[in-house]
């Protein structure tokens, strides 16, 4: 028998199971992207800013901010619509390592993977772990880690 999917906008938690994976469309960064990022977080770093200096450094050319990418990996689960009607409140980043670096040009995908699903104590939410792997057009690993999400539960 073939079990319905509810509608992206209409997950709970009892819509979530351990062990199913998520994987989002794409997105190419920008120089814009880079740019904008060092303008809002005032992280200017020549390894982000300066073509020429980073260009003499350890990568040849300019990379994206950790943290760009990171945030770039959440906008794109948002894209999912799974996350969204549901989320109460994101627990905490845990062991977010930056494997390797992004650059201007490269398109990165998110897959995310529910590694685990409990009630809260209270029993009104559910608790979602989730390792989430962000990985360029060449499926190599520039990010991963694990980002806990409180989520709504169905109403009885």
């Amino acid at each position: 028998m073939t079990q319905e999917m509810p509608s992206p906008a209409s997950w709970y938690f009892e819509d979530f199971a351990v062990g199913q994976v998520f994987r989002t469309q794409g997105r190419t960064i920008t120089e814009s992207d880079i740019v904008s990022f060092a303008g809002w977080s005032w992280d200017t770093n020549p390894v982000h800013t300066d073509a020429v200096s980073a260009a003499g450094g350890r990568f040849g050319e300019p990379i994206a901010h950790g943290v760009l990418g990171l945030s770039v990996a959440m906008g794109l689960l948002s894209r999912l619509g799974i996350f969204e009607a549901c989320s109460i409140a994101l627990l905490g980043i845990d062991g977010w390592r930056f494997e390797a670096p992004v650059v201007v040009g490269d398109t990165v995908r998110c897959t995310v993977t529910i590694t685990g699903a409990r009630a809260t104590s209270k029993g009104d939410a559910g608790i979602l772990e989730r390792d989430l792997v962000l990985t360029n057009q060449d499926d190599v690993v520039v990010q991963r880690g694990s980002i806990g999400l409180m989520v709504a539960r169905r109403q009885a």
